[in-house]
């Protein structure tokens, strides 16, 4: 199914099927970023950012929330 195949779709959906659709695809979109993270978290893509962070952090150069 093409792109333009699934707009078509979305855009005949009721109201609660959009709505039920909707908060369904939202929740993916979060699954799939978060199996990103740990996968970059797992593989050590994140390791620099960290220390970067840490080094930051133990210089006082962060502002409380």
């Amino acid at each position: 199914m093409s792109i333009q195949e699934l707009e078509s779709q979305v855009a005949q959906l009721s109201k609660p099927d959009l709505d039920a659709f909707a908060q369904w695809f939202e929740e993916f979109v979060a699954d799939a970023w978060d199996k990103q993270i740990e996968s970059d978290m797992a593989n050590g893509k994140l390791d620099r950012l960290a220390q970067q962070a840490d080094a930051e952090f133990e210089a006082g150069q962060c502002t409380s929330l």
